[in-house]
């Protein structure tokens, strides 16, 4: 058997893996084959002899490979649920223990898939390939080029949102921003109907420790509770997107000392968190939006 024969058995024994991983990224079999076919050409034209690990070496080009089309995906907009069905959770072949597959075995199908879709591409990378595949915090941050603490923190908003998956978010970042922009004029004017109008009934506000230390409830609930909290405030808020989802920030001498993150699912907002802590204000991606 010659080196490239060698090379390609090695590939197989990991295939049924990292089909699962790409799979779980994409929602889609064919963008899946697709990645492995890019991660094969990638290992034919690598030097992997000094790679203790090869699964893990592929896993991570698989992830990256997912990235970009993720993020290629949201460039364009694609409606990537047009043309295939997702495919239920088969086998032992994913690399996962009988007891995790088991948990998954009846949550990882469609509905998640749909789930997993309202996330943002870093998001989605960060809560599958952690929550799902147990890969470290440290492997991730390397792939999307933050810090692991960065990576914990983009697995645990994907989590969240996965867990309230009851209440999908919505995927467009224009819808976003129109609430977001009816949400910041109502709290401004002190409008509280039409506060009312963009929450929903059951919205849940909460705000980190930092933030309770400069006067914020830590949690807050219901429409009522939270249209009074903001009615006649945020004056010095702006709208921005946070790591890829339109929100809130408030700066002072052009830094963010406060952060809305929100959750909104079919034109509402069902969920706020307030956010102060310096730490974790230096791991969100933010960009100003326009008023």
């Amino acid at each position: 058997m010659d080196a490239y024969d060698a090379l390609a058995e090695d590939f197989e024994e990991h295939r049924a893996h990292l089909r699962a991983v790409a799979y779980r990224m994409l929602g889609s079999a064919t963008e899946a084959d697709d990645a492995l076919q890019e991660a094969w050409l990638r290992l034919s034209r690598s030097d992997t002899s000094d790679v203790e690990n090869l699964g893990g070496w592929l896993t991570t080009v698989v992830a990256r490979v997912c990235l970009n089309m993720l993020r290629s995906r949201q460039s364009r907009r694609e409606e990537p649920w047009a043309d295939h069905l997702p495919e239920p959770v088969a086998g032992h072949t994913d690399g996962l223990d009988p007891e995790r597959e088991a948990v998954l075995a009846d949550s990882v199908g469609a509905a998640l898939l749909v789930v997993l879709e309202t996330l943002n591409p870093a998001e989605r990378l960060a809560f599958v390939l952690h929550d799902m595949f147990a890969v470290s915090f440290e492997e991730i941050a390397t792939i999307v080029g933050r810090s692991p603490a960065a990576a914990r923190q983009l697995a645990s908003r994907g989590r969240r949102r996965v867990q309230g998956a009851a209440a999908v978010p919505d995927a467009d970042v224009a819808r976003q921003r129109e609430v977001v922009t009816a949400f910041l004029a109502a709290s401004r004017n002190g409008d509280f109907a039409a506060l009312l109008a963009v929450l929903a009934p059951d919205v849940v506000l909460r705000s980190d420790d930092a933030a309770v230390l400069t006067g914020a409830t830590s949690e807050v609930l219901g429409a009522a509770a939270v249209a009074d909290t903001f009615a006649g405030r945020a004056r010095a808020a702006r709208p921005a997107l946070i790591d890829g989802s339109a929100g809130l920030v408030w700066l002072q001498g052009g830094q963010p000392k406060v952060v809305f993150d929100l959750v909104i699912s079919d034109g509402k907002i069902v969920e706020i968190e307030i956010i102060a802590d310096a730490a974790r204000l230096e791991q969100f991606e933010l960009a100003l939006l326009d008023h």
